[in-house]
């Protein structure tokens, strides 16, 4: 069953639910904000104090960075771009079967849009929920010029506890450590004592992520970076929408086409980022 439903504030946001998971995707942002297989606990992380409010990005779930991973070159420009806030339309909902249903949701350039990246574009996110989680993000250029992009799914996960989380696929990776600006490359298996915040390069493999209570595999196409990130207590004590002890509970492995991985659109051609969380 897909429901269109509304907050008593006016959020809009479309409810999936089939014999093998369900989820919720706001209209704003085209923000995947809950999936959990039936009888599961939610996959996806989402802030007990988080924001529901038109023009506030939410904290949580799998926000979309586009154009622009980080901070344009431009920084009165808002932070991982402009499509996380901006309101997406439905183009279509189905059902492939009890166990399947998949939405689009589509963002075209308009007046604002322009303003802050003059190219003529169409953006699709098309989610499908079964046991499966996937996203696939099609950027198509409808402008003259090519374009560059740089994108994330920036998915948070849920964990039993930070302490407990090892993530599996990234050993002899190089990466960009943001904290220090360095290049460095990774040794083993990633775990987590202190604030990270990483950019992957050149990776070509499924990445685990393992927990007290389940493992969790991202299998992602077209894309050869991932960001790792947990901002631990000092960073989740300055951020907005999130509690002081929210670092214990969350971490982000996202897909992305980040940094080195920047992706060049030409006209009327297109590119899809794709991730499948299972």
């Amino acid at each position: 069953m897909i429901t269109h439903k509304k907050l008593p504030n006016g959020f809009v946001y479309i409810e999936i639910k089939n014999s093998a998971a369900e989820a919720k995707i706001a209209l704003q942002g085209a923000h995947l904000f809950h999936y959990a297989r039936v009888g599961e606990e939610p996959i996806l992380w989402l802030s007990e104090v988080s924001d529901f409010e038109t023009g506030k990005a939410i904290r949580g779930g799998v926000p979309i960075c586009w154009p622009w991973f980080g901070f344009s070159e431009d920084k009165a420009l808002p932070q991982h771009g402009f499509a996380r806030t901006a309101m997406w339309d439905c183009v279509s909902c189905s059902e492939a079967d009890e166990k399947s249903s998949s939405v689009i949701l589509r963002l075209t350039h308009s007046q604002e849009s322009l303003k802050m990246w003059p190219y003529l574009f169409e953006l699709d996110l098309h989610v499908t929920i079964s046991d499966k989680l996937t996203m696939e993000l099609k950027t198509t250029n409808l402008d003259c010029n090519p374009f560059s992009i740089t994108q994330a799914l920036h998915t948070y996960f849920s964990l039993s506890h930070i302490s407990d989380a090892v993530i599996k696929g990234l050993d002899k990776k190089p990466y960009l450590d943001a904290l220090t600006w360095k290049d460095e490359v990774q040794e083993g298996d990633i775990t987590f004592n202190q604030e990270v915040d990483r950019v992957y390069q050149e990776v070509d493999r499924e990445i685990t992520l393992y927990d007290k209570n389940r493992t969790l595999h991202v299998r992602n196409e077209n894309s050869s970076s991932v960001v790792v990130w947990n901002p631990w207590i000092e960073k989740t004590s300055r951020m907005s929408a999130m509690n002081k002890d929210a670092y214990e509970h969350m971490l982000c492995i996202e897909s992305a086409n980040a940094f080195d991985d920047a992706r060049v659109v030409k006209p009327q051609k297109s590119h899809t980022l794709k991730t499948v969380i299972f």
